[in-house]
């Protein structure tokens, strides 16, 4: 067959050079199959040479191969990834026609022998996917970091104290550990934290270990490759610490956490690598953590439930949340800045408390502590019908709290339980 007018002016050294190349190790069967050129660089990766390996089906020189589908279909296979040898490739198989645009065979050649770079690509976009995600739900909160602070209430003496310990945290890029008992907002800290911090333009990562199954936290928290185990996605995922690549992690319940998953946790920290549930390499992180746990950590290690160097690392900042019976001073501001967030969900929603239901609040002991007054104050302004909540607009657990005052019979008169109080005064030695 005579050569095109373009190619004529190439030297057969050209046109050898063209076709047999290392970057691409071309492979080339006709329309039956039948290998008819090989790379000579493709001799390593099929472990055949290329006098061997002319002539055969291409299915016995890579039984793996897809380029008799091509055949079939007459359709390019490009950018596809396959095992040669034992790299992962990527290669584009191109079917070859005629001037007359008949199928006269295939072209295999590779696309990309650096197939890591490409999967570092990959984990990127993932990792960028997910945290865009998380940008979409915490924008409002971007937009309102000045605002963070404002929503912890309180200007009590352990509350100031706790505030300016978190704003010493927030200047720093080191571990924070917040201890208190449920409810006391150890989120809300850890929010303003991370808002006030140098990474405040990075994510803000929340996991709740207790609330993540024991088999599935690792997954979680580091991510997995494909088909890592059965019903994984079979494009993998990322995990807690890959989506919280410059930014923060908030690690509630630690003290939740499995022991195993501990040691994992402490070498991530120390480290800033993880490494995927089923993968074989590690991955740089870079992220700040912050801890929160219900629980006593020293007392846990005693126990054998809590490491001690995880401890010990992740206490470098420890700031210790005061519980609501510890400041009750702040009760009343507290109840009214949740009165003031919540009276928009009622169109007519009372608009104060009754000094009355006050003293409830400061009486009862709050053992679900900030969060349980947020859902008693949110209950009476659904149940009050004046402009001020009364005591039975309470839940029933805190009514028996209120003044005596409240406790007369149905049926009598506040003139009557007066003139009661009054001759019990006067008979008094």
């Amino acid at each position: 067959m005579e050569l095109p007018e373009s190619l004529k002016g190439m030297t057969p050294e050209l046109l050898e050079a063209l076709i047999d190349n290392p970057y691409e190790c071309p492979l080339v069967i006709d329309v039956n199959g039948i290998v008819r050129f090989m790379s000579r660089y493709n001799e390593k990766i099929y472990g055949l040479t290329q006098n061997e390996a002319v002539g055969r089906h291409i299915t016995e020189v890579n039984k793996n191969t897809k380029m008799h589908e091509v055949l079939k279909t007459g359709t390019a296979q490009i950018g596809r990834p396959m095992r040669l040898g034992n790299r992962q490739r990527i290669v584009a198989r191109i079917p070859l026609r005629d001037r007359q645009g008949n199928l006269i065979g295939v072209l295999g050649k590779l696309m990309f022998h650096q197939t890591e770079k490409i999967r570092d690509l990959y984990f990127q976009l993932e990792v960028l996917r997910e945290q865009v995600r998380y940008y979409k739900k915490e924008v409002d909160d971007l937009r309102s970091a000045h605002l963070q602070w404002e929503k912890i209430v309180g200007d009590s003496p352990l509350m100031i104290m706790a505030k300016k310990e978190a704003l010493k945290a927030a200047s720093s890029d080191a571990p924070v550990l917040l201890s208190g008992e449920s409810g006391t907002g150890k989120e809300l800290f850890a929010s303003a934290i991370h808002y006030s911090s140098k990474r405040v333009e990075g994510p803000f990562i929340r996991v709740n270990c207790a609330a993540i199954p024991q088999e599935l936290i690792e997954s979680e928290l580091f991510g997995y490759e494909p088909g890592a185990f059965t019903g994984a996605r079979p494009k993998g995922k990322p995990g807690k610490f890959e989506l919280a690549h410059k930014g923060t992690i908030f690690l509630d319940e630690i003290g939740d956490m499995p022991l195993s998953t501990q040691a994992k946790i402490l070498r991530v920290i120390q480290e800033k690598e993880i490494e995927r549930v089923g993968g074989t390499r590690s991955l740089k992180v870079d992220f700040r953590v912050i801890a929160a746990t219900n629980k006593d950590l020293a007392s846990e290690i005693q126990k054998g439930q809590f490491r001690a160097d995880l401890y010990f690392r992740l206490k470098i900042f420890p700031i210790t949340l005061p519980s609501l019976r510890d400041i009750k001073q702040d009760i009343p501001k507290i109840a009214y800045h949740f009165l003031s967030c919540l009276r928009e969900k009622r169109e007519k929603a009372p608009i104060a408390f009754s000094k009355e239901a006050m003293e409830v609040f400061l009486n009862y002991p709050w053992p679900g502590n900030v969060r349980e007054l947020r859902n008693a104050v949110e209950r009476a302004i659904y149940v009050a019908e004046g402009q001020e909540i009364q005591i039975h607009d309470l839940p029933k657990e805190l009514q028996s709290f209120g003044p005596m005052l409240q406790k007369r019979p149905p049926n009598e008169t506040l003139r009557t339980t007066l003139d009661v109080a009054e001759k019990n005064c006067i008979l008094e030695p």
